[in-house]
């Protein structure tokens, strides 16, 4: 089997192994599939303090799957970029939320931001039925959580 074409990649500020952990306990068929780590600091100036860190790691959430690395604080995670979780029912928005949501500020219109400030949309496989009357878009945009009955409520 070949590669994907496209391939989600994660810039981690020190912390891609824990997040690839975290994320592979939090979403089913989840593994890490492989671990570089950054070389001896002795080696090359450019390493200092990156011993022992993620060069390269390759993880699969879902089947979908995703490179990271270590590479210090130069960037940050922003709302700009977003991964979509297409869950089956409220209780599997309930679970995703609970698990990925870590900054309540940023919480809108079913947008959490977790721990290593990387946005998740968590909401229902059918958004698009949930969608379709004025009133179902303005409930949808005051919610935090996606709440799945409410807007069927209003179809």
């Amino acid at each position: 089997m070949s590669a994907p074409l496209i391939r989600p990649f994660l810039w981690f500020d020190g912390n891609a192994r824990e997040a690839m952990e975290y994320y592979c306990e939090v979403f089913p068929e989840s593994r890490i599939d492989r671990v570089d780590e950054y070389p001896d600091e002795s080696l090359d100036s450019h390493f200092e303090g990156m011993s022992g860190k993620v060069i390269n790691g390759e993880f699969t959430l879902g089947g979908v799957k995703f490179g990271c690395l270590d590479g210090g604080p130069l960037f940050t995670f922003n709302e700009s970029i977003s991964f979509v979780v297409a869950c089956r029912d409220q209780a599997e928005i309930d679970y995703y939320w609970d698990r990925l949501s870590a900054v309540p500020e940023s919480e809108q219109c079913g947008w959490c931001k977790d721990r290593f400030g990387v946005s998740w949309q968590i909401v229902p496989a059918e958004m698009d039925a949930l969608m379709e009357t004025p009133e179902q878009v303005q409930a949808m945009m005051r919610m935090k959580k996606i709440d799945i009955a409410e807007l069927r409520s209003l179809a």
